[in-house]
């Protein structure tokens, strides 16, 4: 498969692009970043003996490239936009990027339907964290009363997470409502209490030296449950994105959420 990264001078890109460039089958035809100062990949030291074009414009590196599928790992600024602009171009895509809405993903699995490509987006492509939402899913059933921490690294633009949101989605679907906290709990600290989701609550950690980290904690009479995943290097993505691109090839329709390919 002839692939191209969107955004591949950001952190988890940088991973992508020596990602593609040693898994079998799939071939580096492509990279873009909105501001290169490079023409080609090869000016990079760490690439130098790679010959892939960089471009500024998605529209042009998939008119001159063309792909079989694009990896976007942007911003959530640019994300709808770029993945709407790959599935009009009759590109499969792959997007790491957060902050969809839904119904953004009900737009965009209309347009791939209408192409007849796949298209994968996923809020987290770690397998043990998407392990992790589906024991969360799992316990919801049983212990309505949860909260989520979601830790990243200080340059992580949105908040909370795109794997918060998502646990919190998948809990939602098999929870019974509850609004947690004291009746008239009072915060004096605006937003002390976190995000409230479903009566859940999401609680976002900022801080340099994390990469990508999550606690889903219930609390229940005289007991309690956490589940926690830790990625501690953004290789732990890596195989996640791997399984996606190759798994476009069978798809006619855009899946959201890792845990809707894996085996």
């Amino acid at each position: 498969m002839k692939v191209a990264v969107s955004g591949f001078k950001g952190r988890m890109g940088h991973e992508v692009v020596k990602t593609i460039l040693k898994e079998e089958g799939l071939e580096l035809i492509a990279v873009l970043d909105h501001k290169p100062k490079e023409k080609n990949i090869c000016e990079i030291a760490e690439f130098s003996t790679v010959d892939v074009p960089v471009y500024s414009d998605l529209a042009t590196m998939l008119e001159e490239s063309k792909p079989d599928c694009v990896v976007d790992f942007t911003t959530p600024k640019v994300g709808y936009n770029n993945t709407k602009t790959i599935i009009e171009h009759g590109v499969r895509a792959v997007v790491g990027t957060t902050g969809f809405q839904a119904e953004q993903i009900a737009e965009l699995r209309k347009m791939a339907e209408a192409k007849k490509i796949g298209a994968v987006i996923a809020p987290n492509f770690a397998v043990g964290a998407v392990l992790m939402m589906q024991f969360a899913q799992k316990a919801a059933k049983y212990f309505p009363n949860v909260e989520i921490i979601e830790l990243h690294h200080d340059n992580k633009l949105d908040a909370p997470s795109g794997t918060a949101v998502k646990t919190a989605e998948m809990m939602a679907e098999v929870r019974d409502y509850v609004k947690q906290g004291a009746e008239e709990e009072v915060e004096l600290i605006e937003g002390a209490r976190g995000g409230e989701f479903e009566g859940m609550r999401i609680h976002s950690v900022r801080l340099p030296g994390l990469v990508a980290h999550q606690e889903v904690i219930f609390g229940a009479e005289g007991q309690g449950l956490t589940l926690r995943h830790d990625s501690y290097d953004r290789v732990s993505f890596m195989s996640g994105v791997a399984l996606a691109v190759r798994k476009t090839k069978e798809l006619e329709t855009l899946i959201y959420g890792l845990e809707n390919i894996l085996d």
